[in-house]
């Protein structure tokens, strides 16, 4: 066992829009610039957010998320990747306490890590005293130690927000953002564009890191969030044996995924071989599963239409009874094919024998939990597992003749079941079941698939 000397802290905001994303992405930059090693995470469900962190830090960052994952797999996932760093900087999620389980307070009160407020003060001055002092005594345990002031007018202004602050509140003020910076970040319907489009120019970059160095007190943020942490030897991984190899759709169409899910087969013993849907002409050889994920096919309707090869090879893997996971973006892409909001429509793998409608207006939201009511790859009926959901499409009616696999705790049943291929909107994270993860290596597993198929013969005869 030995002391780790690091400093540890929750960006949060009063609300959504408060400029969270601005000052965690500006913070995470400016630190490295200056040498620091900074780990990234982000408190919640959000892939794209992420995926901008590791942009600007070159670090993979993590997902925190409390209801989805579980205390001690959160824990653990924030222990483990935040050790030998000097910085670990978690950006939260929509206002401070907002959320529930899953919010940035109550992350902050599980970790016991100290919190930086984002306030927008663009329309407000003397009253921004009033918004922290309610901050601070709605749950005095994880009070913001912090503030930096977002949207900053002029010297005048930063000079009436900063004197209320200091007269009325406990926390410190650590800095401002200037209301004239000019950084913004691209979006779409299912919010900014993902780190795989590269959205952040390296001017812009260049830009946040100038705006933070000058601005914002660096030092007194290492100063005020550093503690000690006992943290365990480092210890001699144990080889897992390879038992499968699992093929990953990973480019800018299918990108919604979490870093922790590729830990957890890996330290299953799977091998994960990722290829492109959009570039490469085949399936990775001698594959025994596949994994295809979410993300924005419906952006790339007609590249992912025109490469047939890619599809037949998909199909004819599926049909021969190897087991396949599509989640959302990855479903779509198996089903007949996917019709845009102009009605524009671009066959696909045609598995699932229905189509999927892109629409204006977003069709579901929200975390989700389920229980299989069929054994499945994921292990037997009654196994509890738990995602989210988030997209804008839909799709029409499931044929009964397709297996649902499991109950949605908003009473739908999904989880569509085709030969030896699972699929369905729900983005699940390993962390709330490990032994998933351990069912699905095992039916990839050559052995034990056999032995699947030969005993569903022998109970057909």
């Amino acid at each position: 066992m030995t002391t780790d000397k690091t400093s540890s802290l929750i960006i949060a905001g009063t609300s959504s829009g408060s400029g969270k994303t601005t000052v965690a992405l500006g913070l995470m930059a400016a630190f490295r610039a200056r040498g620091v090693s900074v780990q990234p995470f982000k408190c919640g469900p959000d892939f794209i957010d992420p995926g901008l962190h590791k942009l600007v830090t070159a670090k993979v960052s993590r997902n925190l998320d409390l209801w989805m994952c579980g205390e001690d797999f959160t824990r653990h996932c924030y222990e483990k990747n935040s050790s030998g760093h000097e910085l670990a900087i978690i950006e939260g999620v929509m206002g401070m306490f907002d959320g529930g389980k899953s919010s940035s307070a109550a992350l902050a009160r599980v970790l016991g890590v100290g919190t930086i407020l984002v306030l927008d003060v663009r329309s407000t001055a003397e009253s921004a005293a009033a918004v922290v002092k309610g901050f601070e005594m709605l749950d005095p345990a994880v009070a913001p130690r912090g503030i930096i002031l977002n949207r900053v007018a002029s010297k005048r202004h930063l000079q009436l927000v900063t004197d209320a602050i200091q007269k009325h509140c406990d926390a410190e003020i650590l800095g401002h953002i200037p209301r004239t910076l000019e950084f913004s970040i691209p979006g779409r319907h299912l919010g900014l564009l993902t780190g795989e489009e590269s959205p952040l120019s390296e001017d812009g970059i260049a830009t946040l890191i100038r705006t933070i160095s000058e601005h914002v007190d660096l030092g007194r943020i290492l100063e005020l969030f550093q503690s000690e942490r006992k943290t365990l030897n480092p210890q001699k991984e144990k080889s897992v044996p390879q038992r499968c190899r699992i093929g990953v759709a990973k480019d800018r169409a299918f990108c919604f995924y979490y870093e922790d899910n590729f830990d957890s087969l890996r330290d299953g013993g799977a091998e994960l071989c990722f290829f492109s849907p959009l570039e490469d002409r085949s399936l990775p050889e001698n594959i025994d599963g596949l994994y295809l994920g979410g993300g924005y096919p419906e952006l790339y309707g007609p590249q992912l239409s025109a490469n047939r090869s890619m599809l037949a090879e998909i199909k004819n893997f599926a049909e021969n009874n190897n087991p396949v996971y599509c989640e959302c973006g990855g479903f779509m892409y198996l089903t007949e094919g996917i019709a845009d909001s102009d009605n524009s429509f671009f066959p696909m793998a045609s598995i699932f024998p229905v189509r999927a409608r892109m629409q204006k207006k977003r069709a579901s939201l929200g975390y989700r939990q389920i229980e299989t009511t069929r054994e499945s790859f994921f292990g037997p009926a009654g196994s509890v597992l738990r995602g989210h959901e988030f997209h804008y499409s839909t799709i029409e009616e499931m044929p009964k003749s397709i297996e649902r696999v499991y109950r949605v705790n908003n009473g739908q049943e999904e989880g569509y079941r085709y030969k030896n291929v699972l699929g369905g909107y729900m983005h699940l994270h390993f962390g709330y079941n490990p032994h998933m993860v351990k069912s699905f290596i095992s039916h990839c597993s050559k052995p034990a698939r056999l032995d699947q198929i030969l005993d569903h013969s022998h109970n057909e005869h």
